[in-house]
């Protein structure tokens, strides 16, 4: 099973950068929008639906945390409560899905399932470093991550 960066980072790293709002559509829909100036947050709530052209999320939640800088400024992005990550050839699900720019990295939790082609991984978390290219799958404590996978 070839493990590709999942299509969260990438839309997260679309959403958030404001040049590439003005070059791809990214359509957010949820059953309230807040923003929290007083926290600096973007908090989406109740069936939220990230559709980008490469890869669509949906969550129960969906909060954007930014700093001085506003949205342009973004610290991370999470998505918690039935989490599903949706590329063409990949699918991911877990409870909780942040994204820090500052690091680059991705991470799902929570009963982490990640299915394509080449098979499925079950683990508690998975990491993607995008700056590396390294995807780490973690059991829980005293459990194993488990996989099928299928010869191509």
């Amino acid at each position: 099973m070839r493990l590709k960066n999942f299509g969260l980072a990438a839309v997260l790293a679309l959403m958030l950068a404001p040049a590439a709002l003005a070059q791809t559509p990214v359509e957010i829909s949820a059953d309230t929008f807040t923003v929290e100036e007083s926290a600096q947050q973007a908090v989406f709530t109740g069936n939220v639906v990230v559709k980008h052209p490469t890869a669509n999320v949906w969550a129960d939640k969906v909060v954007a945390s930014y700093g001085e800088g506003g949205t342009s400024d973004i610290k991370t992005f999470e998505a918690t409560g039935n989490v599903r990550i949706e590329t063409d050839d990949q699918n991911a699900t877990g409870e909780r899905a942040v994204f820090t720019p500052s690091d680059q990295l991705m991470r799902l939790t929570g009963n982490v399932k990640v299915t394509n082609s080449g098979g499925t991984v079950n683990a508690e978390e998975l990491v993607v470093n995008l700056e590396t290219n390294v995807s780490t799958f973690t059991a829980k404590q005293g459990g194993r991550v488990t996989g099928v996978f299928t010869s191509q």
